[in-house]
C-alpha cells in the first residue's frame, strides 16, 4: 500500500460525504475545514503520511485545539476527524484506524431554548399585524409591505411545521399543497417528508403567494430571478438562511419576546405539540429526526416548564 500524504484523500472524502452519505454542502465544508486544521497540526508535529498517524498524535492534536476552543467545538472537530479516518480505513487508504479509540469530550446536557405558548402567540400576532398593516394600494404593495407579508408567512410556517431554516430556504412553490394543507420538505440527506400546517400558516402563505411574491419577481433582474423558490429576498432571488435568522431576531425584538433563532421556533413547535398531547413518534416524523431519543429531549423541556410553573404556584421552600 503506497503511503498517502496527509491531504491526498480529502477531496475524495468530500465527494463521498456529499454523494454517498448525503450530507449538505455546509456540513461537508465544515468537516473539510476541521480535518484540514487537524492535518496541519499533525504536519507541524512531524507527521507526513496518513499511515504514520497514531492515537497519541490525535490526542496531542485534540489537546492543542482544546486550548482555544469550547468543548462543543472540540467535539465537532473530533467527530469530523473520526469520520475521515474511518473512511480511509474502509477504502484501504490505511491499514489501521488511529482515531477509533479517540474519545469525544463529554458535553453538559443543555435543554433546547423554547418560547412559552403565550410568547409564541405574541410573536405570531405581531408579524400577522404587521402584514395586515402593510395593506395595499389599488392592489399593489411596496417592496417593504411585500416583505412584511413574506415575514409573516415565514414565521407562521416555521412555527407550524417545526422545519429547519435550511429546509425553509430550499422550499419551492410546488412543494406546498393547499388542498391538503401540507408541505413537502427536503431534509438532511435529501430525505423528504410531508408535514401538515394549520389555518394561520395557510392564510399567511396565501397572502404572500397571491400577490407580493409576484410583484417582487416582476422587479427582479434576470440574474436574481428565481421562479421556483417559495420565499424570495427583496431582489427576487431565493432567500438565504442568514436573512431568515435576521428577520426572526428582528420580529422577536419588536414582539418583546426572548431573542430566539429559527431553530428555537422548531424547538418551540415540538414542545408545544407534545404539551398538547401529540404522539412522540408523530412529532419525530414531523421534525425529521432519525432517532426518537432526539425528540425525547422535548419531554424534558416540558417537565422543566412544569416545575417552573409549580414553583410559581407553590413558592414555599
Amino acid at each position: 500500500m503506497a503511503a498517502m500524504r496527509l491531504e491526498d484523500r480529502l477531496d475524495a472524502f468530500d465527494t463521498y460525504m456529499f454523494a454517498v452519505v448525503g450530507a449538505g454542502r455546509l456540513t461537508v465544508r465544515a468537516y473539510s475545514s476541521d480535518i484540514r486544521q487537524c492535518l496541519r497540526i499533525l504536519r507541524s508535529m512531524g507527521v507526513e503520511t496518513l499511515a504514520e498517524v497514531t492515537i497519541q498524535d490525535l490526542r496531542a492534536w485534540q489537546a492543542d485545539v482544546a486550548q482555544d476552543h469550547a468543548k462543543s467545538s472540540v467535539a465537532r472537530k473530533t467527530a469530523a476527524v473520526r469520520r475521515f479516518f474511518a473512511y480511509c480505513l474502509a477504502h484501504d487508504v490505511i491499514e489501521n484506524d488511529p482515531a477509533a479509540s479517540l474519545m469525544t469530550p463529554k458535553l453538559p446536557k443543555v435543554l433546547p431554548e423554547v418560547l412559552t405558548e403565550h410568547e409564541a402567540k405574541d410573536l405570531m400576532d405581531q408579524v400577522d399585524d404587521d402584514a395586515i398593516d402593510a395593506g395595499d394600494v389599488q392592489g399593489r404593495h411596496s417592496t417593504q409591505s411585500c416583505l412584511a407579508i413574506r415575514d409573516a408567512a415565514i414565521l407562521e410556517l416555521l412555527y407550524a411545521t417545526g422545519m429547519r431554516v435550511a429546509e425553509l430556504t430550499g422550499m419551492n412553490v410546488q412543494d406546498i399543497d393547499f388542498s391538503q394543507r401540507t408541505v413537502r420538505i427536503t431534509g438532511k440527506g435529501n430525505k423528504q417528508r410531508v408535514v401538515p400546517f394549520g389555518n394561520p400558516a395557510a392564510r399567511a402563505l396565501q397572502a404572500w403567494l397571491e400577490g407580493p411574491r409576484s410583484q417582487i419577481l416582476k422587479k427582479a433582474s434576470s440574474a436574481r430571478f428565481d421562479a421556483d423558490a417559495a420565499f424570495l429576498g427583496a431582489q427576487g432571488g431565493r432567500i438565504g438562511q442568514r436573512q431568515v435568522r435576521e428577520l426572526v431576531h428582528r420580529h422577536a425584538e419588536v414582539a418583546h419576546v426572548p431573542d430566539i433563532s429559527p431553530h428555537a421556533l422548531r424547538h418551540s413547535a415540538a414542545t408545544h405539540l407534545l404539551d398538547g398531547g401529540a404522539d412522540m413518534r408523530e412529532v419525530q416524523e414531523m421534525l425529521g429526526h432519525s432517532s426518537l431519543s432526539t425528540t425525547q429531549r422535548y419531554t424534558h423541556v416540558s417537565i422543566e416548564q412544569l416545575k417552573a410553573k409549580y414553583a410559581l404556584a407553590f413558592p414555599r421552600e
